[in-house]
């Protein structure tokens, strides 16, 4: 009796292995010009000077690498890969990441916007809301990246709705020939390294401004491009590559 009592104290005493590690909560944040978005409001300008009013956004992030001092590499994968943010649901923009993460410094984080063209299949999702971003068929399938919709006035003074959607593309290269186009890309946040420590949660805010979207290096005008884009990959195309400066570091945080 003595001993098993001596063992269990043992073992009590013994820090586990989670214990031995941190964890680490990601907390995204939607600005607009430096200042929290806005719904619902006509009071934005982009730099074609269009202007706009945002009603609701959802996107996914996936594949989130953790970059140590050491060269090595953490992927956030053990229990989810794939992250979904909707703003009409607020519990979507707290991420409290389920793998323990080793201690020590990390020089910066990475992530895919989107879905790789490995995952972004038909069935990834089965229930709502993520079942909600489905991509159609007809080009390519599985999911939307990005849902980011609202209205613009155009030069007649006349409101009109924008669905700023991104997904696959689809590219016709002959007659009956279409090549269909994957719109992920890889996100590399400057400035973003941290420190997790033993036992402690690590907070990271991770930042859309929203309207980098619509400049750099391509001048958005919906007066122009108009307001739906999933069948024109051409459009597809510059918002995939304005989104290189989208995403920014927030605050850093430490909490128990």
């Amino acid at each position: 009796m003595l001993l098993s009592a001596l063992c269990y104290a043992c073992r009590k005493d013994k820090p586990s292995e989670e214990e031995e590690k941190g964890k680490i909560v990601f907390r995204f944040v939607h600005l607009v010009d430096g200042q929290a978005v806005v719904y619902d409001t006509m009071k934005y300008t982009n730099t074609a000077g269009n202007h706009y009013m945002i009603t609701d956004m959802q996107y996914f992030i996936s594949d989130v690498v953790l970059h140590a001092s050491d060269g090595s590499k953490k992927m956030i994968n053990e229990w989810q890969d794939i992250y979904y943010v909707d703003t009409y649901i607020p519990s979507t923009f707290e991420w409290q990441v389920y793998d323990a993460i080793p201690p020590g410094h990390y020089d910066s984080i990475s992530f895919t916007f989107g879905i790789n063209k490995e995952k972004n299949k038909n069935g990834l999702f089965v229930n709502p809301p993520e079942v909600n971003m489905f991509w159609p068929d007809f080009l390519g399938g599985g999911f939307h990246y990005l849902k980011l919709n609202g209205r613009w006035k155009t030069q007649a003074a006349t409101l009109l709705p924008f669905n700023f959607h991104t997904g696959i593309g689809a590219d016709t290269i002959g007659p009956g020939q279409v090549v269909f186009v994957h719109n992920y890309f890889n996100v590399n946040l400057k400035n973003s390294s941290f420190t997790v420590n033993k036992g402690r949660n690590t907070v990271i805010e991770i930042v859309m401004n929203i309207e980098s979207w619509f400049h750099t290096p391509h001048v958005w005008d919906w007066d122009s491009i108009g307001g739906a884009i999933m069948e024109n990959q051409s459009a597809m195309l510059w918002a995939r590559e304005n989104g290189f400066d989208v995403f920014t570091i927030g605050e850093k945080t430490e909490e128990p």
